[in-house]
C-alpha cells in the first residue's frame, strides 16, 4: 500500500482526508500580526471569523511550505520504505511545489530506493481537492501508485476552475490586477471572470457588470465541462458568500439534476489573495483546457 499526501491547499475539509487516510502539509498565514496554521478546520481557528476579518478590509499574508517542512512531511514515510504520492499546489501560483521537488531530491540522495511521486496540480482550493478526491477513489478501487501518478499526470488539464471577487482590492494588493485596473473595476462595478489556464496561473477571461451576471458566467461555463462529464462532482467554493455559492448551485442542479454538487469554504491561504466573497467552482471535463 502507499500513502497520499497533499497540502492544504486542497481546501477540503480535515475529516474527509482524516476518514480517507491522508496526510497534508499545511499553509501558514499572518492577520494582524498573529500566525495561524490552515489546518483544514480541525481546530485552530475559526473560517468564519476571519471571513469577517477579510470583509473588513483587513489583509493577510502567506507562507509557502519550505524545503525542510518538506523534508520532514516526507520522511517518516520514506524510512518506512511506504511509497508516497503527493499531489500539489499549483506550481503557477507558488514556490511550494518547488520545495516539495528540492525535499525529494535530498531525500532521494540518501534513500535511492524510495518511491516519491510529485504530482503538479495546476490547480488551486477546491480544484487541487478534485484531484485528491479522484486519487482516493482510483487507490481505493486497487490502482497502483505509478499507474495513478500517470493517471493524475495525463488528466490534470480535464480539472475546470472558474472563480470571480466581489472586490477588487485584495486582487490588486496580490499582484493579479493593476492599480488603475482595481480603481476602475471598483467605480464601474465591474467583477473579474477567472479561470486557470494551462501553466496553473490565474487569467482575467472577462469582465462583467455587475456581481449576478459573473456568478451566471461561472454556472455557463461550469456546464460546457458538466455537458461533457455530468457524473462527474462539482465543487463550488466560497470565502463567505453562501448565498451567492448556493445561487450557483442551484442554477448547476437545474441545468443538470444528476451532477453530484457540494458547496464548501475557501481556505484562508486563497481566501488571503481573494478577500470576501469570493465564488469559486470546479469540475472535471473530458478534454484539455486551452
Amino acid at each position: 500500500m502507499y500513502q497520499l499526501l497533499t497540502d492544504s491547499c486542497c481546501d477540503l475539509p480535515y475529516q474527509i482526508l482524516h476518514d480517507h487516510h491522508v496526510d497534508f502539509v499545511s499553509m501558514h498565514f499572518t492577520i494582524d500580526g498573529q500566525e495561524y496554521e490552515d489546518d483544514l478546520g480541525e481546530d485552530k481557528y475559526d473560517i468564519n471569523a476571519f471571513y469577517q476579518q477579510l470583509k473588513q478590509n483587513v489583509m493577510p499574508t502567506t507562507t509557502q511550505v519550505n524545503v525542510g517542512q518538506f523534508v520532514d512531511f516526507f520522511t517518516p514515510y520514506v524510512e518506512a520504505k511506504t511509497p508516497i504520492l503527493y499531489i500539489g499546489f499549483s506550481s503557477g501560483l507558488s514556490g511550494t511545489f518547488d520545495s516539495a521537488t528540492q525535499a525529494k531530491a535530498m531525500l532521494l540522495e540518501k534513500h535511492p530506493d524510495a518511491q516519491i511521486y510529485l504530482i503538479d496540480t495546476l490547480a488551486a482550493c477546491a480544484g487541487e481537492g478534485q484531484f485528491v478526491l479522484d486519487a482516493i477513489d482510483k487507490r481505493d478501487a486497487g490502482m497502483p501508485i505509478a499507474e495513478l501518478a500517470q493517471w493524475l499526470t495525463d488528466h490534470r488539464l480535464h480539472y475546470r476552475m472558474w472563480f470571480t471577487v466581489d472586490k477588487l482590492d485584495f486582487l490588486y494588493h496580490g499582484g493579479r490586477v493593476s492599480r488603475t485596473s482595481a480603481a476602475l473595476g471598483t467605480m464601474l462595478n465591474i467583477k473579474p471572470v477567472m479561470d486557470v489556464d494551462t501553466a496553473g496561473k490565474l487569467r482575467v477571461v472577462r469582465k462583467v457588470r455587475a456581481r449576478k451576471r459573473s456568478l451566471i458566467d461561472l454556472t455557463d461555463e461550469t456546464l460546457k465541462a458538466v455537458k461533457a462529464n455530468p457524473t462527474h462532482r462539482v465543487i463550488i467554493s466560497t470565502s463567505g458568500d453562501y448565498d451567492a455559492a448556493n445561487f450557483v448551485k442551484d442554477r448547476l442542479h437545474a441545468a443538470s439534476p444528476e451532477t453530484p454538487l457540494q458547496v464548501g469554504n475557501i481556505g484562508p491561504t486563497i481566501a488571503s489573495h481573494t478577500g470576501f466573497g469570493c465564488v469559486a467552482v470546479f469540475s472535471m471535463a473530458t478534454d484539455d483546457r486551452q
